[in-house]
């Protein structure tokens, strides 16, 4: 039996949940699913260049979870990018927080939840 999933935290601030390639209309595009930690994995691990140690603190999780999260999370965006997909930005094991703390993390709010929609 599988050990259940632990909630990640993520930020809820990030009001972009959809991305397209400009000039194809979406019915004609091929959507793919980035969970809401997936997001959060690329924006701590890439954009905010934190240590994996230390962005998998904030998320609540650890090094190597972290690690396979933004693995993951880059093959989704790559596949995007490189195929013409559109990315739909939603869902996941998470716990959403919107109080950023010293290190760019974010401290849990156990009363929002993303719920857990797994694709």
């Amino acid at each position: 039996m599988a050990r259940p999933r632990k909630n990640r935290i993520v930020d809820g601030s990030l009001p972009v949940d959809y991305f397209k390639p400009r000039g194809i209309p979406l019915v004609e595009l091929e959507e793919i699913y980035l969970s809401l930690d997936e997001r959060e994995a690329l924006r701590l691990g890439d954009l905010l260049e934190m240590p994996y140690e230390d962005a998998g603190k904030a998320m609540g999780i650890s090094r190597a979870t972290f690690g396979r999260i933004i693995r993951q999370a880059r093959k989704i965006v790559s596949d995007a990018l490189i195929n013409g997909k559109a990315i739909r930005i939603e869902g996941g094991s998470c716990t959403i927080s919107n109080a950023q703390n010293a290190n760019g993390g974010f401290e849990s709010d156990p009363k929002r939840s993303a719920g857990t929609k797994d694709r």
